[in-house]
């Protein structure tokens, strides 16, 4: 199983968020924390703030915190938002051409494996990411004041 780089990006945003806690963030910020694009990560923070996870304020001492707090935040159900195609092999995705399906028994194997991943992501929070003991080195590596 791969996750996108869209899914990595919306897990970095929620983790940043959650350690630094009730302190607005910039986009800037956390593309800097990161070293990654600020302009992937504008896409990334719309969507975020669309489905409920941050909340954004604008102006000139604007930007974004967690809306929920991490604990309410469930692992398995962000990837399901966030990944477009969960199709680990063609014969599971709505465009499948292939000729065998019908009697090939991969089909089976594989959704049954994403649901044992997807089952295993259900198990955890944004809060089990950013555990307590960890907060002061990730804090540091983050680079949050």
């Amino acid at each position: 199983m791969h996750i996108t780089r869209y899914t990595d990006y919306s897990l970095r945003v929620l983790i940043y968020l959650a350690v630094q806690g009730d302190r607005l963030a910039t986009i800037q910020e956390i593309a800097d924390s990161y070293d990654i694009s600020k302009n992937h990560l504008m896409k990334v923070v719309h969507q975020l703030n669309k489905k409920g996870y941050i909340e954004t304020i604008r102006g000139k001492k604007g930007g974004m915190r967690l809306h929920m707090a991490p604990a309410d935040i469930n692992i398995g159900i962000l990837v399901r938002e966030t990944e477009q195609d969960l199709s680990i092999v063609e014969c599971q995705s709505s465009s499948n051409a292939c000729r065998i399906t019908p009697v090939c028994g991969l089909k089976s194997m594989f959704s049954e494996a994403l649901q044992a991943f997807l089952s295993t992501l259900d198990q955890y929070t944004l809060a089990d990411v950013i555990q307590d003991q960890h907060r002061p080195q990730l804090l540091r590596l983050l680079q949050i004041a």
